[in-house]
């Protein structure tokens, strides 16, 4: 709704009530304004706008055509039109400068529009020399319908005063909260995008070999349209093993990912949304392949292969996810397949992740307006993994089946900053002797919008 000519920026977009979508923003006063250009950015962004109440300040014109209300300094002309229009005028005449509260639409198309006011109530305005009489209430709201308002401060240079009500779900601008590890079909932020640090703290273990991972993976997004996001990851790894008689570390980077995600689908309603989304991604082998060799570490070369930060080649990957949000609870979940190369002879086996997403707003207990949530979040993560291969070969006894719970909390410190952790842990693993058991995985993450 920001890149409308007339509108303000969406840091000057107060939401007042969250729950309904209720909003305040100003206009700016020398741009024209439009509801069929609000409708339709709102239709692109994902929302529908089904009506509208506006409040307006201006100078009362006549013509043989009817009642007009022109506003300064824009210029811009309303076409007064109803039942109630003879009523609420009874007694003013042109030039009387007034107030006038109404049910607001666009009628026509191009050069033929028209802004048009249905009024519902009306007062004399500053500097007007004669008040028309007749004010009535303003028009009820649908019960159970999420609204959005939109106030136009009075002032000398602002020829608009009182409130804009639509009908119909807004996109409310604060941080677009979404799961920890699990894909969300969101698309952060439209026509901007997101900077995501993540740490991790991983340790596994094979027998009497124990490893620790710290990786900190850096993600991008962008957001050209309503439905295309545009993602790259990418990972450094350090490394460090210890078997008892031998230990040893390295540094190097992952293989850098590049995703692009379609949302496919996407119904809103009160106080909730539901959506899915489908992402395409490809690994590329861009990361560190040198594993240690055997004089440095007494394991066999598939398991000194998962030593390095990477699982294989150039990858293809595929997701579909969903979320379904209703008030303070939000569900979602993802399946994606990994198809894995040999790079170099070595790749781990194909992959099938099934991953559920649990999230709930734990503050503001009043939650009236944007910012501040506290979500607490339980993660699940099922992950198969088939054959691997070293060496050109299979390697025997390297498939794996792990069911992971990761507990999480995420905080909206700012309305573009968001601060994130989880801990992630095993509850059942059926894993070969050729394959690393992770036993604990710690995630610290930040979240930038622009």
């Amino acid at each position: 709704m920001s890149r409308l000519d007339y509108a303000p920026k969406l840091k000057e977009i107060e939401i007042t009530d969250i729950k309904k979508g209720l909003g305040v923003f100003q206009p700016k006063p020398d741009k024209p304004v439009s509801f069929a250009a609000l409708k339709a950015a709102l239709k692109k962004a994902g929302y529908a706008l089904d009506a509208a109440e506006i409040t307006v300040s201006g100078t009362l014109k006549r013509d043989d055509k009817g009642w007009w209300l022109v506003a300064a300094p824009s210029g811009q002309r309303f076409a007064l039109e109803g039942a109630t229009v003879n009523e609420l005028l009874a007694g003013a005449t042109p030039e009387t400068r007034v107030e006038i509260v109404g049910d607001w639409k666009t009628v026509g198309a191009g050069s033929a529009a028209r802004e048009v006011i249905s009024p519902g109530a009306l007062k004399k305005a500053a500097g007007a020399s004669k008040t028309a009489s007749g004010i009535k209430a303003l028009v009820n709201h649908t019960p159970g319908v999420r609204l959005m308002t939109a106030s136009y401060g009075s002032s000398e240079s602002s020829p608009f005063s009182g409130s804009l009500t639509n009908a119909g779900p807004i996109p409310v601008p604060t941080v677009p909260l979404a799961p920890i590890r699990v894909t969300s079909p969101g698309l952060t932020v439209y026509k901007g995008g997101a900077v995501t640090p993540r740490l991790y703290f991983i340790k596994q273990h094979l027998g009497d070999l124990e490893v620790n991972r710290q990786v900190l993976n850096v993600s991008v997004t962008y957001t050209p349209t309503a439905t295309l996001q545009l993602e790259a990851e990418v990972p450094l790894s350090r490394t460090s093993f210890d078997d008892g008689t031998a230990s040893g570390s390295g540094v190097g980077l992952g293989n850098v990912t590049v995703w692009g995600k379609y949302r496919f689908f996407r119904t809103v309603k009160t106080y909730g949304d539901r959506q899915a989304a489908v992402r395409l991604g490809l690994e590329l082998p861009t990361g560190k392949k040198s594993a240690p060799g055997e004089t440095e570490i007494n394991a066999p070369a598939f398991v000194r292969q998962q030593l390095t930060p990477i699982s294989g080649g150039l990858s293809p990957h595929l997701d579909v996810s969903f979320s379904q949000a209703g008030g303070r609870l939000i569900f979602g979940g993802n399946v994606e397949g990994i198809l894995r190369t040999e790079r170099d002879g070595f790749r781990m086996g194909h992959e099938l992740r099934v991953n559920t997403d649990l999230e709930y707003v734990l503050l503001p207990r009043n939650y009236d307006t944007p910012g501040g949530e506290l979500f607490a979040i339980l993660e699940t993560s099922f992950v198969h993994r088939g054959l691997g291969r070293v060496g050109g070969s299979v390697a025997p006894d390297s498939r794996s089946s792990e069911f992971y719970l990761a507990p999480g909390l995420q905080y909206a410190a700012a309305p573009r900053f968001v601060v994130e952790g989880s801990f992630q842990f095993p509850v059942a693993r059926n894993t070969g002797p050729q394959v690393l058991r992770t036993d604990r995985n710690i995630l610290l993450g930040v979240r930038y919008l622009f």
